[in-house]
C-alpha cells in the first residue's frame, strides 16, 4: 500500500531531513513509526501526503507515485497531523459535509458514516454547535471521523492519541484495528510506546533522518519491551 524507496530529503539550507529511507507497509498493517523529536519523522509524513517536495527515491501510495500523480494520492489517503487545523467558523456538522463534498462521497453514504463514527465517539449529539467551542479533545474526535468516514485506502497519523480520553482512545484502537481487517493500511508516528508496541505488527526506528531498525513488532522487540529497544537504539 505504502513504499517507500531510498527517499531522501534535503531542506534549501542544507539540512539533511531524510536520507534514503525504505519502508514498505501492506494493506492490513499497522506500521508504527518512532523516533526521537527532530528525527525526520515529521518531515517524512509530509512528504508522503504531498505538503513537501523531496530529493531523490521514490512515494508510491497503492503503486501510484506521490511525485507524478498526487491528486490520486491524496484521494485515497487521509492525513491527521499532531495538531490539525479545522474552520472553527463551521459546526462540526457543517465540516463533515465539507469533507464529504470534496472527495465526492454520495449524502446516503455521507449521513450514514458520520452517525457511525460520530456514535463511537460520542460526538453525535455535539455535531450542531460551532468549531469553535470544542474542546482540544472534541476536535481531535471530529478529524478522526473525517478522516475515518473517507474509507481510505491508507491512514498517517501523527499522535492521534493526544487529547483523547481512554474511552475515546480505546474506540480508536477498535477503530484502526477494523480499518486493517478491512485491508486498510495505517501509519503511524507515535511517542506512545506502549500503546504501539499493543496495536502495531510493524516497527520503523529513525534517528538523525536514517533508519536504525525495521521489521515485525515481534522480531524488533524479541524479549524486550518496544521502550527498551527505542532507548537502547
Amino acid at each position: 500500500m505504502l513504499k517507500i524507496k531510498n527517499f531522501t530529503k534535503v531542506y534549501a539550507n542544507g539540512k539533511v531531513g531524510a536520507k534514503d529511507l525504505n519502508i514498505e507497509v501492506a494493506p492490513g498493517d499497522i506500521c508504527a513509526f518512532i523516533g526521537p523529536n527532530g528525527s525526520g519523522k515529521t518531515t517524512t509524513i509530509r512528504c508522503i501526503v504531498g505538503t513537501l517536495t523531496f530529493n531523490e527515491g521514490e512515494i508510491l501510495i497503492n503503486n501510484l507515485s506521490v511525485r507524478k500523480d498526487p491528486l490520486a494520492c491524496k484521494k485515497i489517503t487521509a492525513y491527521i497531523p499532531d495538531n490539525p487545523d479545522v474552520y472553527n467558523t463551521l459546526t462540526g456538522l457543517e465540516y463533515l459535509n465539507f469533507v464529504a463534498a470534496v472527495y465526492n462521497i454520495t449524502p446516503a453514504e455521507r449521513d450514514a458514516r458520520i452517525k457511525l463514527y460520530a456514535d463511537k465517539w460520542n460526538l453525535y449529539q455535539d455535531l450542531g454547535a460551532m468549531i469553535k467551542s470544542y474542546s482540544h479533545g472534541m476536535r481531535q474526535k471530529l478529524v478522526l471521523i473525517s478522516a475515518f468516514m473517507r474509507n481510505p485506502k491508507l491512514l498517517v497519523l501523527d499522535e492521534p492519541f493526544v487529547g483523547l480520553d481512554p474511552q475515546a482512545s480505546f474506540v480508536l484502537k477498535e477503530v484502526m484495528n477494523d480499518f486493517v481487517k478491512n485491508g486498510g493500511a495505517i501509519f503511524y508516528s507515535t511517542h506512545v510506546l506502549d500503546v504501539a508496541e499493543k496495536i502495531c505488527n510493524k516497527v520503523v526506528i529513525i534517528k538523525n533522518g536514517s533508519i536504525i531498525k525495521s521489521g515485525s513488532m515481534k522480531d524488533i522487540k524479541a524479549d524486550k519491551s518496544l521502550e527498551e529497544v527505542f532507548l537502547n537504539a
